[in-house]
This record gives C-alpha cells, structure tokens and sequence, in this order.
C-alpha cells in the first residue's frame, strides 16, 4: 500500500512517521539530538546532528514501508530556528540558533521604535523569539560568515530550508510561507521579503531561500544519499501543520499543541494584525490560495517538565508526572511561571526568567510537577481569553495535539480553566499527520474531503470546575506571571 512520509524535525528531537491511504501509521522512528545552552538564555542545536538524526530514522521509516511504497515525503519543522551555512561544502558556519534562544533581546529593545512598522508587515511582534535578529547576530559575530558572504559562497534557512538542501539530488534552497513569515523578513501582505525589513536587520537578500507555495513539488531526494528518488511534494511549519490536521480551513477551528512549547491557533480571513499580544502569519499556501492564522506562542512547555526530570532530576520519566499530579488535591497555593527562556505571547517579555512561588516546608517534588503541568494550562488559558473578543466565533472546544497532550490530568484542568470541552485526537503527532496530508493531496493519495474525514477523536474532557474557584486560580496565576517579569535588568 502506498504511504506518506512526514519528517516532523522537532525541537528536542526528529521523527519520521509513515502514515498509508486510511490515515494509519504504518511506520516510524524518532531519534533526540542535543540541546546546547551555552549561556543563560543562549540555545543552540548542532546542525549536522539534526541533519544525521533526520536522514537516520527516514531510512528506518523508508525500510519499514519499502522503499517502493513512499508515495512522497512531506516536511514540518520548528520554525523560527536559523542555520547558515557554507554553499561550496554544506558546512554549517555556526550552531543552530533555536526559536527559544533570548541573545537578541537587547537588539530587539535598540530596534523597538521600528516594532509597529514591522508589525504591520509581518503580522508579528519584534521578539528574539523570530528569525532575523538571529541571521543579524551570526553574520556581525562569526567571521567566517563574513567571509563567505564576501565571496557570494554562504547562504542561510531555517530547518526545513537545511533539512531540504541536504536530502535533494539538487541541492534545492526553498522554503515556504509558512516558514518565511516567520522570520521578521517576509510582508504577509505583499507575499515576498521586504527590502526595507532586509536592510533594517541587515540581512542581505542572496543567503535567503526562494518561498514556494506550501504544495510545491521542493524537489526530489537523492538517490545518493536515501538510495530512492521520492517527491517532497509539501512542507509547513509545525503549528501550521498542526493546524492544518486539526481541519484548519474549517473558519472555527481553536487549536493547540502541547510540545516543546505551546501553540494555540486559528483560522483568520485577514493578514491585518488584530493586536500586540498575538501574531498574525501566514498558515500555507495551498491550491493558489494564501490562508492566514491568528497564534498565541508559549516557549515554555512540555520541556519544562523534560527539565524537572533532567535537570532538577526530581522526576524518572515524564510519564510520572500525571500519577504525582493527582497524588494532591490542590496546588496547595504553589505556581511556576515557566520563563526559563522569558515570556511569549501575551506578555512578550524577553527579560522574564522563572519563578515557583508559594513554596513552604510542606512542598514536595509532587508540587513542582503539578505546578509545571498547570502552567501549560494557565498559559493557554492567557491566550485563548486573549482571542475570545477578536474571534468571529463563539469558540465551541479546543482541540488539542501534542505529546503533552496525553496526560489526562493536564487535559481535564485545561478543560476546568476554559471553561470549554477539550477534544484530543487518536494521532497525537499532528504536525507529522498535517504535512502528510498537504504531501498525500499533492501526489493524489487524498482529495482535501477524503484527508478531513480520516480524523478520529480519541476522548473529550469536559469542565467540571466551580466558576469561582477557575476565577481565583487564574488571579493568582496572574499575580505569579507579573512577579516573573522583567527580571533581567
């Protein structure tokens, strides 16, 4: 049977996922790569391990299915992270710099009397958090970046764009507008990169990959490198992608993913940006038509509870963390703010840092957990209040993805603090299943009817909470996040 493969390059980790004409998963391999945090704030991948990671569970995938049976391959990736490297060699010139990563937060404030005019562009805040104050900081820090800028030999892209160049038989350089509007570069409304954006951040227009529309065929892999030459036939960023599998082009479609971080959104009819709190981008490109989102970014998300288990060590595995949550009735009057990289959407305070309050000589690891679980929720909860009022519709559920999403302890307070049924799926891995889709209906596997009708519910939580007590809860969250802020001075 013919099957589709999904490369879902993660922030943590790459996933190859294969999924057949029913919607099924019919093969899969996930490899994690290293998180470099070189100074507090500072997040770094390595390139070429990305790049090692990710040829290595395709062709797990790829020998699961036959090699025969890959229809095409589809890419979603993390979005805002940057890699420039060298266009002679394939030699990356420096780390990855991650979505994460606050080391242009002081550039960021310099820049800020330019923050409307770019908003107005680009539908998106002037936040460390995108990806040309990292682009700016490569080439004015890294001499070798000059160097090869001087004799025309350097060229730059975020994963999906690294990820392409390094499996096509051409070294095809592209990307899409899900991924280009999400680097501070591209006006959503004129559809190209903005040369007074280019010339305000310094980012010469050669390096930049050419943007396709999200369905194009990006090429071909190598024969070389894969031993078979298969399509890539769509590439999205990993929320639009979510969003997308989620029956995105349905007008009243709430989502979120609980990953690395969090990311709630929705379908807009309009590239105008309805507020500061929130980013307007573009969804995809699909069948001719430019389809825009509304989004809500939370950097810190599941990978806070990674951290309580690989750097506080104070959890074995994630999974614990459902079982110590409902070990306590309440919270007992303990929050975490996750700032550990500062704050996204709604506050946008790259100077934030974290913060667990209310602690007492009764707190126990138990507490910790169940307050990093919360936060998710908490932190949702900002952003979905902060869409409500500019919504065109009265939102009916959420629907969530993710891995976080299969604790139930998580999903049920999300529900209680909404105040709304929250819908989880049977494929947590929407981001994956999301550009399957877009690749499945490019090479003909699916028609958009067919691919919509493959999505299955797997259970709704629905809210249980007294309105008085959701009220109280999310005040003294409130209070906890202003106590967070600003921090670094």
């Amino acid at each position: 049977m013919q099957s589709i493969i999904a490369l879902d390059l993660g922030t943590t980790g790459n996933r190859a996922i294969a999924f057949n004409q029913k919607g099924e998963p019919v093969g899969q391999a996930y490899l994690p790569f290293k998180q470099y945090f070189p100074k507090p704030g500072w997040v770094e991948h390595d390139p070429l391990e990305i790049l090692k990671t990710t040829r290595t569970v395709l062709l797990k995938v790829m020998h699961q299915v036959g090699k025969k049976n890959a229809a095409a391959i589809g890419i979603t990736n993390q979005r805002e992270t940057v890699v420039l490297w060298q266009k002679s060699t394939g030699r990356p010139v420096y780390r990855a710099i991650v979505w994460q990563c606050r080391r242009t937060a002081d550039q960021c404030k310099k820049l800020s009397r330019f923050a409307p005019a770019i908003r107005n562009k680009t539908g998106l805040p002037l936040d460390p958090y995108f990806s040309a104050t990292k682009i700016q900081w490569i080439l004015k820090n890294i001499p070798l970046a000059r160097e090869l800028l001087q004799k025309h030999d350097l060229v730059a892209g975020t994963i999906d764009t690294w990820i392409l160049w390094n499996l096509t038989e051409d070294r095809r350089h592209a990307t899409d507008p899900s991924n280009a509007s999400r680097t501070l570069l591209y006006n959503i409304r004129q559809k190209r990169y903005d040369p007074d954006l280019l010339k305000l951040f310094s980012v010469p227009p050669s390096i930049l990959p050419p943007v396709a529309p999200s369905d194009s065929l990006f090429g071909y892999t190598s024969q070389k490198i894969i031993g078979s030459r298969i399509p890539i036939l769509g590439i999205l960023g990993d929320q639009q992608s979510a969003l997308f599998a989620q029956g995105g082009l349905e007008k009243s479609i709430l989502k979120n993913t609980y990953g690395t971080g969090l990311f709630v959104m929705t379908s807009t009819q309009t590239d105008i940006p309805k507020t500061p709190a929130l980013a307007t981008t573009i969804a995809w490109q699909f069948q001719g038509k430019t389809h825009y989102a509304m989004e809500g970014s939370i950097f810190t998300g599941g990978s806070a509870i990674q951290w309580l288990r690989d750097g506080l060590k104070i959890i074995k595995n994630v999974s614990q963390s459902e079982s110590l949550a409902h070990s306590l009735k309440s919270n007992e009057g303990v929050y975490f703010v996750p700032a550990l990289t500062g704050l996204g959407a709604p506050d946008w305070d790259p100077f934030a840092r974290g913060l667990l309050i209310g602690l007492t000589r009764g707190t126990t690891p138990a507490h910790l957990v169940r307050a990093a679980l919360e936060a998710m929720a908490y932190q949702t909860c900002d952003i979905v209040n902060t869409m409500r009022p500019l919504l065109p519709f009265v939102p009916s559920l959420l629907r969530v993805d993710g891995g976080a999403s299969a604790n139930n302890f998580l999903m049920q307070f999300q529900a209680d603090l909404l105040n709304l049924p929250v819908e989880r799926p049977r494929i947590l891995e929407t981001t994956a299943f999301g550009v399957a889709g877009l690749a499945g209906m490019s090479s003909g596997l699916w028609t958009l009817e067919e691919f919509n009708r493959l999505r299955k519910i797997e259970k709704v939580f629905k809210p249980r909470l007294a309105v008085k007590e959701r009220r109280r809860l999310l005040a003294d969250w409130r209070r906890a996040v202003e106590r967070a802020k600003y921090w670094i001075t």
